[in-house]
């Protein structure tokens, strides 16, 4: 996008503008900078240093995390991706869509800042007549804004760290990574935060019929990469009824696709967005506190209606004539002829060249080989919450049931790893029916953000409370130094 010229003073670039910007946020910074020390102490053991917050994932939830806790006066922290830098999230990865879904005038990162939010960002870039025109966020330039925000920021991020395994040792958490070269790191950390996005409680979901029956060279999830340049002129079918299978469809006809078939089992399209409903502050600040059984039905209702494409996606797809869709159409088998893939649907088969999943993920934790090996000591929605009759979901019971400051609480309280889970926060997409909005949704961030921001400082001062009371009773700086008459 060029820049707006005519909102920029003569001579200024959109650099200028940006620099200008940078040096708001850190006079805004400075202005609220109080109080102005680190209060935890630094812990080492056997001469290793101990972080007092290990943050999984460099994307939006795990940035803005460690945000708020360095407004918090806590500096001991330390985020880690697995990306490289600039490759963190879905946003220049596989999320496909033009623009993101949320409102335009949506906050979060900026924790209330206002030199710090999109808008800011996207007029000191592109000019404030650029942002009167603009409908919504392009996907890219809310990863710009984050690599941004990141920077100016200073936050502490580790690339290159793929997060393999946590076990508990003597109090504290053993973290162990593992580099591109293979190369192993080990942390030893206080708290251990999981921003790790949509899929951080378990993994995408392909069905079995279509792993099974297809070679892997056949198929894709959404989520992953897909050439699409290799694709062009190739028969392909779409299952899923979510925008990310939309945005898919969209992408392959764009690159040229000879048709695009997207085959969903509902027998309507979902029009109804619950996530436009959920953007109140009332809900998105205090869903938590309210009981099991409403937090239940509310999110019930809310997975059951799950998002729509948006218009403006439908429209992406609809405007290319090779472009089907196909209600009440979900699939149920699959097999290989020679090279084609035959896809049996109640409606007969269908005939493609690849196929593309759009179904989704599974929460699981188990399938996560990170978490894995304390899965089965996680209370979930199951073990503490039986609903009413006739109000049973598969999906939501197998959710964590998370404490107030998101941490896992324990299927039974004798558990020896239940100190372990206290320690261990899970700001992913899979906190939703405890905690609502959070992590994984830019829409709830800034609230789940700070409700967690706050329970980690918590837990940490009224773990070390002797220690603060033994710094009281030792200070010693005097503040009245003269009993003198001031001078004249």
């Amino acid at each position: 996008m060029a820049a707006d010229s005519d909102h920029y003073r003569p001579g200024e670039t959109p650099e200028d503008g940006l620099a200008a910007l940078d040096a708001r946020v850190r006079r805004d910074l400075t202005v609220i900078d109080y109080p102005r020390h680190d209060w935890t102490p630094r812990l080492t053991r056997d001469g290793e240093p101990v972080l007092d917050v290990a943050i999984i994932g460099a994307g939006q939830g795990g940035l803005a995390t460690a945000f708020a806790l360095k407004r918090g006066n806590i500096a001991n922290v330390r985020i880690f991706d697995r990306a490289s830098r600039g490759g963190e999230g879905p946003w220049v990865t596989f999320a496909r869509m033009i623009t993101l879904r949320t409102p335009k005038y949506v906050t979060g990162p900026d924790l209330g800042i206002p030199n710090l939010t999109p808008r800011a960002w996207y007029e000191a870039r592109y000019g404030a007549g650029a942002w009167e025109k603009l409908d919504k966020i392009p996907r890219g330039d809310w990863q710009a804004y984050l690599d941004w925000y990141r920077a100016v920021l200073d936050l502490p991020v580790e690339n290159d760290r793929s997060f393999e395994h946590v076990a508990w040792e003597d109090g504290l958490l053993r973290l162990t990574f593992r580099d591109a070269e293979g190369r192993e790191y080990r942390y030893l950390a206080r708290k251990l935060v999981l921003a790790t996005g949509i899929d951080g409680g378990g993994r995408w979901h392909v069905p079995d019929f279509i792993r099974q029956a297809l070679p892997r060279a056949q198929y894709a999830h959404t989520s992953e990469p897909i050439d699409f340049a290799a694709l062009r002129g190739k028969r392909i079918g779409v299952l899923g009824a979510g925008a990310s299978a939309f945005d898919n469809a969209a992408t392959a006809l764009e690159e040229g696709v000879a048709s695009v078939a997207l085959c969903l089992r509902r027998r309507v399209i979902p029009s109804i967005n619950p996530y436009r409903w959920m953007e109140n502050a009332g809900f998105l600040a205090h869903f938590s506190a309210l009981s099991d059984t409403l937090r239940w039905r509310f999110m019930r209702h809310i997975y059951e209606l799950n998002q729509p494409p948006p218009q403006d996606t439908f429209w992406r797809c609809r405007r290319h004539p090779t472009f089907s869709y196909h209600t009440g159409c979900g699939w149920t088998g699959a097999r290989m002829e020679g090279d084609e893939i035959v896809v049996q649907t109640p409606d007969g088969e269908m005939r493609f060249d690849f196929v593309i999943i759009g179904t989704g993920f599974a929460v699981d934790m188990a399938l996560r080989p990170e978490i894995a090996s304390f899965a089965g000591s996680v209370a979930l929605w199951r073990d503490r919450f039986t609903p009413p009759e006739g109000e049973d979901s598969a999906v939501l019971a197998a959710h964590p049931y998370l404490g107030e400051s998101y941490q896992f609480l324990p299927r039974d309280a004798a558990d020896p790893l239940a100190p372990m889970l206290a320690n261990i926060h899970n700001f992913t997409f899979s906190a939703t029916p405890s905690m609502g909005l959070s992590g994984a949704s830019i829409s709830g961030m800034r609230f789940g953000v700070e409700r967690l921001a706050r329970g980690l400082g918590r837990d940490l001062f009224v773990a070390d409370g002797a220690w603060h009371l033994d710094q009281l009773l030792n200070y010693i700086t005097p503040e009245l130094v003269s009993l003198d008459p001031p001078d004249a």
